[in-house]
């Protein structure tokens, strides 16, 4: 790890730096391209689940699926009480560094991983009932205690874009209510349901009585619920008090239930982080086109995939400000586009651009295609105004991933 000391740069905007949640952040600072955390930003959001964890008698896990960067988790577990893993290099990950509860929820697992589960996991979810009978006699003489469920599929959808929604028609996530075997449950003590993603409480609401029709005589013999990820909780307008309300009366009418867990991804790292750009070229065609050295495939996925369009400090809409560019990365994806931005000034070859919002689901999803680099890693601590590098990325992590 180093501190990085000022360097030369130029920013779109005419500001000095970009405003985070607890001062000013200097892009001047950082080398190109380059993911930020912002720890002070990154502790407001864990007082926020903390905060409802606290009233709502609720336990919060990190689910490594959205934000996996270990150098925070020191500050992450302060707050919550503990991971969520979904593969065994996320659950040893959680075991080494985040140092609490360490569940587990995968759509199948493999014969040669589970004895390795088996030393570090503290739950583990099955999601077919033929998963269970297959690792269930292994599970149960494991030499640690170890909490097993089964995941449940409602066939209630909130989310709209099919790729993410978990009980959309055909979903192999879950076990439906029609292929639930009641009468194989000896060792099961839990039940988890995820069908969320990046939504308010009020889907919450409306999908815990579909939960509860299809399969409430079970819960009432379970010990904990796990109600999964895609709760916006940490959003300027997620409904807070109803999700508190909602957790407290679903355990009131279940007095068996001794705990109720939550595992968001998104929602802790969610407006904590930001990824500083360079244009490398502008060239014409039909528009102005400026490409960085930055790229939607490889760096920011979802941009593609969701999709949706980032924030960009000091940028609007194409056509509000004077002078409309078509964002580009540096990849041979002829889709590798970010979208049309607007700006008060001509985009110059060097000028720095900060996209907001990229703790979650980039660092875990990016790629080296193409052989581009990955961005550096750096965390930035407003209490000292010091950024520090904690990954720089070369020729020899693209050679290693190859053969």
């Amino acid at each position: 790890m180093e501190v990085i000391a000022a360097g030369k740069a130029v920013w779109a905007d005419s500001a000095a730096g970009f405003y985070s949640g607890d001062g000013m952040i200097d892009p001047s600072r950082l080398d190109s391209p380059c993911y930020v955390i912002d720890r002070g930003l990154l502790r407001r959001n864990l007082e926020i689940l903390r905060d409802v964890a606290e009233r709502s008698g609720c336990r919060i896990l990190l689910a490594l699926k959205g934000f996996a960067a270990w150098s925070t988790f020191d500050l992450c577990r302060e707050y919550l009480h503990g991971a969520a893993a979904s593969s065994l290099h996320e659950a040893r990950l959680a075991a080494e560094y985040f140092q609490k509860e360490v569940h587990l929820c995968a759509p199948a697992y493999r014969d040669d991983e589970m004895d390795a589960y088996l030393t570090l996991v503290d739950h583990i979810v099955f999601n077919s009932h033929t998963q269970w009978r297959r690792f269930r006699d292994p599970v149960l003489r494991a030499p640690r205690r170890i909490a097993c469920g089964l995941r449940i599929n409602p066939m209630h959808s909130e989310v709209k874009t099919k790729i993410y929604d978990p009980c959309a028609p055909g979903s192999r996530l879950g076990i439906a209510a029609d292929q639930f075997r009641a009468e194989e449950l000896e060792g099961i003590t839990g039940l988890h349901f995820h069908t969320l993603c990046e939504l308010n409480a009020d889907s919450l609401a409306r999908t815990l009585p579909a939960v509860e029709t299809q399969f409430g005589e079970v819960i009432g013999r379970m010990r904990w619920m796990n109600f999964g990820g895609g709760h916006h909780i940490t959003r300027p307008d997620y409904d807070r008090d109803l999700l508190c309300r909602l957790i407290r009366d679903f355990a009131g009418r279940y007095p068996n239930l001794e705990t109720i867990y939550l595992e968001p991804g998104e929602a802790i790292a969610l407006n904590t982080g930001f990824l500083v750009a360079s244009v490398l070229d502008i060239v014409h065609n039909e528009t102005d086109i400026a490409i960085l050295d930055t790229s939607a495939s490889a760096h920011m996925p979802d941009v593609l995939e969701m999709p949706y369009r980032p924030n960009i400090t000091g940028a609007a809409l194409p056509g509000e400000k004077k002078y409309t560019y078509r964002l580009a990365g540096p990849t041979c994806l002829a889709g590798d586009v970010i979208g049309d931005y607007s700006f008060d000034r001509p985009l110059e070859v060097g000028d720095r651009l900060v996209f907001g919002d990229m703790a979650h689901y980039t660092m875990v999803k990016n790629t080296m295609f193409n052989g581009i680099n990955l961005p550096d890693i750096v965390l930035y601590d407003p209490d000292t105004d010091a950024y520090t590098l904690q990954r720089r990325f070369a020729y020899e992590d693209f050679k290693s991933r190859l053969s």
